[in-house]
């Protein structure tokens, strides 16, 4: 029996940083980022780049969900 509890599953050559749930956090920021720029009252130059930041989250968060854990 192995000691190991990811199911035998060999390590990732990905770099930690390129791995899944940082890159999903960091994608899940930038549609926050993207919400807040929509709605806030100050500047037309965040609400005319609201939809492109919400967009790019998106985009990257499917990208990076099929990225290894």
């Amino acid at each position: 029996m192995s000691a190991r509890d990811d199911g035998g599953a060999p390590p990732s050559r990905w770099p930690r940083w390129a791995r899944r749930g940082v890159m999903e956090n960091l994608a899940i920021g930038i549609i926050g980022l993207g919400v807040v720029m929509l709605v806030q009252p100050v500047s037309i130059w965040l609400y005319g780049w609201s939809f492109a930041t919400i967009l790019t989250g998106t985009v990257m968060f499917m990208i990076v969900s099929k990225f290894p854990a």
